[in-house]
């Protein structure tokens, strides 16, 4: 025989305490409508369970009509039979559902960017994060880690590659498989997919960044001594600087008068503007000092090496390149360029130790354990290795043979 429903939507609707704290209405089978002083009405349905009565709140009238609310209630009946305790239940859904939010990819690679973040340079983090907020999470971000297989993530890097952004695809996977590692790492899933992918993406050609052949620097460098005919002195100076001493155009640009000790003849670029932060010194050579000079009274009083128009700011990244196209060499040399030239002279000089070189150049260590970074590692030689580098410059600017190599020219 069918137990009797109670309960109206017209007597929800209407039902009031009548002076009492709170009001329980029955609708049969443990499903009661309670009424508070204040008007507000909750189900909850009564249940019996290993000789324990217990209640479950089912939702907030009218937000859950008397028809859901019926509905609510019998699921959880389903439950019962299974002896199953529905308040446990609904923990054990609760934790699940958390654990999901904060195992998610989204949650786990932000955990992982964290981490990430003092060993890169402010440019640097805004670009994986942004590549990973305009590329990644739109599409797995939501999902639980541990459940992320190659197809879901091989649909993510075509979407990157429909754009005809093949370079990018390769980043954005590559990104996605560190975080998948420390994913594995902090227990949250038990592998790295993207290693299935392998071979499943587009190629792409590294390009790199534009440089002159050996042969073409003498022209570069008498180009560059001229080019405070069509531009400004200061950028001429900031070329010839950044010729000699092969930083990265945006240590140069960013460049404080305090970071230059020129009594010692050393110019020490601090950490939070290495690219692989860690502090790095540039031995000044007696070109160098002679440019620092000029430099000095064209800044005045900003404490920038190369201030813009406004003394506070330097000025801006486009600066020098625009500066080579005016010059004729757009598409063939560009600031980064005289890096490659110079580690290029250097190593076929045969003069210098490779690990001196690279240090000089700032590059990173791929060995974690020499990666230990001393700042006056190599030093003497490194500063040998300057002084030869600005006496070549200034030797080919004069008209003397590009580069002598073990007593030849070429």
């Amino acid at each position: 025989m069918a137990i009797k429903e109670l309960l109206t939507d017209l007597a929800c609707k209407n039902a009031v305490v009548n002076g009492k704290k709170i009001l329980k209405l029955h609708d049969g089978q443990g499903l009661y409508l309670w009424i508070y002083e204040d008007g507000r009405k909750y189900w909850r349905l009564r249940y019996k369970i290993h000789g324990k009565e217990k209640s479950l709140s089912l939702g907030v009238y009218p937000v859950v009509g008397l028809k859901q609310a019926r509905q609510l209630a019998q699921a959880e009946r389903i439950k019962l039979s299974s002896n199953i305790d529905p308040s446990i239940d609904r923990q054990i859904n609760k934790q699940k559902a958390k654990e999901a939010t904060t195992n998610s990819f989204e949650a786990v690679a932000r955990e992982w960017y964290t981490k990430q973040t003092h060993t890169w340079v402010p440019s640097h983090s805004k670009d994986v994060l942004r590549r990973l907020e305009g590329n990644v999470f739109p599409y797995i971000g939501l999902y639980p880690i541990s459940q992320i297989d190659a197809p879901q993530l091989l649909n993510m890097i075509r979407i990157i590659e429909h754009r005809g952004s093949y370079d990018l695809a390769h980043r954005v996977l590559g990104m996605c498989g560190q975080v998948f590692r420390y994913g594995v790492a902090t227990g949250r899933c038990s592998r790295d997919p993207t290693a299935d992918l392998r071979g499943a993406l587009t190629p792409h050609k590294k390009k790199n960044q534009a440089a002159v052949k050996p042969e073409e620097l003498p022209n570069l460098l008498r180009a560059i001594a001229t080019y405070e005919k069509i531009g400004d002195k200061q950028t001429q100076l900031a070329l010839q600087l950044l010729a000699l001493t092969f930083v990265r155009t945006n240590e140069l640009i960013r460049a404080l008068w305090a970071e230059f000790d020129l009594n010692n003849a050393l110019w020490i670029v601090p950490s939070e503007r290495m690219k692989m932060r860690n502090e790095h010194v540039v031995p000044l050579t007696r070109q160098a000092l002679s440019i620092l000079t000029e430099l000095k009274t064209i800044a005045g009083d900003s404490r920038y090496l190369l201030p813009g128009r406004n003394p506070n700011k330097p000025i801006s990244n486009n600066t020098l390149l625009f500066a080579l196209y005016r010059l004729g060499y757009k598409g063939k040399m560009t600031g980064h360029g005289f890096r490659a030239v110079a580690s290029t002279a250097l190593n076929e000089s045969g003069l210098f130790s490779p690990d001196a070189i690279e240090r000089q150049l700032a590059h990173g260590e791929k060995n974690e354990v020499r990666g230990a970074y001393n700042r006056a590692e190599y030093l003497p030689e490194r500063k040998r290795i300057m002084t030869w580098w600005s006496d070549h410059l200034e030797a080919i600017e004069k008209g003397a043979d590009v580069i002598p190599l073990f007593g030849k020219s070429i």
